[in-house]
């Protein structure tokens, strides 16, 4: 019993040992390096484990790429690894540039790696172009009238200016801007539905993929709506600042108007007022005047008289107020 179990325990440390040695020892990929025409030594990937990069990883891309026929140096694939690199991505991306005769090296994959890019991607989309819907563009022709139009743009990516190139974002804010001005050029909108290829031959013109990561290729406008009438709404706002304008100088007039006529009412209740007051002394000045001889009894019965009749011509100029005495 005690035999069995001693020869357990030895066999499970043989395995565990063994396990250690192949895993720092990777025979299996060594082998299959050898037979698939990749010269590197067993040391070699011992030390890759060491430097904890996968050997698998490096191995597979080197058996890719020397199948396809690339001069790859493992080194130069486990730096890409350390730096953060996908380095399967690469290798992918380098064999679909050579069968497609599109010109891509190591140093210039690996760029684009690193900058964030997918590079397998950006090769495919230099073999199959892509294409890209803009959202919809709104612009104002010289008419008043609004469109609305939706583009499709086919763009093939621009290997040399995937590093530092501006993005889709980009291109659609320009294409999206070059559609507004087209728009807006036009005498007419009816001009526009007309001739919608009038829109694409302006953008394009404009080498709106300068500085972007891809390459124009075509615009097309996949649709061009009618929307509203831009130029009545802005009339009508116009007419009814101008009737508000209008109403304020009115009220502003009606006011002065008003205070004005407060203004005479209060001079001509002060006017009378002064009247008042010098009538009320009329009788003083009479008997004034009695008291010093300046005026006779015949003279004030002629003064009396004179007032009479004034009095008889007014009540005949007003026959209402006759009536009412």
């Amino acid at each position: 019993m005690e035999f069995s179990t001693t020869a357990i325990i030895i066999s499970a440390v043989a395995i565990v040992l063994l396990w250690i040695i192949l895993y720092f020892i990777p025979i299996g990929l060594w082998f299959s390096a050898m037979v698939s025409g990749v010269r590197m030594s067993l040391l070699q990937l011992v030390l890759m484990r060491w430097r904890k990069v996968p050997p698998g990883t490096i191995v597979s891309a080197m058996i890719e790429g020397t199948k396809a026929g690339l001069h790859l140096n493992p080194n130069e694939l486990e730096a890409h690894y350390l730096a953060g690199g996908h380095v399967a991505n690469v290798v992918h991306a380098l064999v679909s540039a050579q069968k497609a005769n599109i010109t891509l090296d190591f140093k210039m994959a690996t760029a684009i790696d690193l900058a964030g890019r997918d590079v397998f991607e950006a090769v495919q989309m230099s073999v199959n172009p892509k294409v890209i819907n803009t959202p919809p563009v709104t612009a104002v022709a010289k008419d008043g009238i609004q469109l609305i139009a939706k583009a499709r743009v086919t763009v093939r990516a621009n290997i040399k200016q995937l590093v530092g190139g501006a993005g889709e974002e980009t291109v659609l804010a320009r294409v999206g801007e070059g559609i507004v001005s087209s728009i807006g050029s036009s005498d007419s909108h009816k001009t526009v539905l007309e001739n919608p290829d009038f829109i694409s031959r302006v953008v394009l013109e404009k080498g709106l993929d300068a500085g972007t990561a891809f390459e124009i290729l075509s615009i097309d406008i996949a649709d061009i709506d009618i929307g509203r009438n831009i130029g009545a709404v802005l009339q009508m706002d116009q007419a009814n600042a101008d009737k508000n304008i209008a109403q304020a100088r009115a009220e502003e007039k009606r006011a002065m108007a008003v205070a004005l006529e407060q203004e005479m009412k209060a001079k001509a209740q002060e006017a009378r007022a002064k009247v008042i007051e010098a009538e009320a002394g009329i009788p003083m000045a009479i008997a004034e005047a009695f008291r010093s001889g300046n005026l006779g009894i015949m003279d004030y019965y002629k003064i009396r008289n004179i007032q009479a009749d004034t009095s008889m011509r007014e009540s005949i100029g007003k026959p209402g107020d006759i009536g009412r005495q």
